[in-house]
């Protein structure tokens, strides 16, 4: 079994720590159909340590243990899980400098996962697939503007900036 540095728990918890308080922050944003949840932009972290893995899986599930039901605890736990999985795996396939395609993995798994969690689970009106597609394409426009957006950004204020680059390693 793979031992933690105590930096590498630290990383996790304050990613966990991060991730929750933005995301309740901006409560009225981070939940439903359409949302958009800014601490999805920490989803992007296993492009430097996949120790954050741990950590971003761990603050979607405060915050949906805190802000959402245990449905969303459940779902939404594994779709951040998954996307942070494929996140590290795709770090290294770079277009024009930028792990785009890293990026993209949260909002692919999320747009299915959580559309169709939203569709099942917590819709009035029956499950169809025109409804189930407007699921996935609203919380999919909600992780692009999180991940890819913002995302990015903060890709990009990591690697430009010494320090922050040093605490990822």
């Amino acid at each position: 079994m793979r031992q933690f540095t105590s930096k590498q728990l630290a990383r996790c918890a304050m990613v966990a720590a991060l991730y929750t308080a933005v995301s309740l922050a901006f409560a009225p944003l981070s939940y439903g159909a359409v949302q958009v949840r800014f601490a999805e932009a920490l989803c992007l972290l296993p492009v430097f340590a996949p120790d954050a893995i741990i950590g971003v899986t761990l603050g979607c599930l405060l915050t949906n243990l805190i802000g959402s039901s245990p449905i969303d605890a459940v779902f939404g736990t594994l779709a951040t899980l998954l996307a942070a999985l494929v996140t590290y795996k795709l770090r290294n396939l770079r277009w024009h400098g930028l792990p785009i395609w890293s990026a993209l993995s949260p909002v692919l798994f999320n747009a299915v996962i959580i559309g169709a969690e939203i569709t099942f689970f917590f819709m009035d009106v029956p499950a169809t697939g025109a409804v189930l597609a407007m699921n996935m394409v609203t919380v999919g426009i909600g992780e692009i503007l999180s991940c890819v957006l913002l995302g990015l950004v903060l890709v990009r204020i990591i690697e430009k900036n010494s320090a922050l680059r040093k605490a990822m390693q």
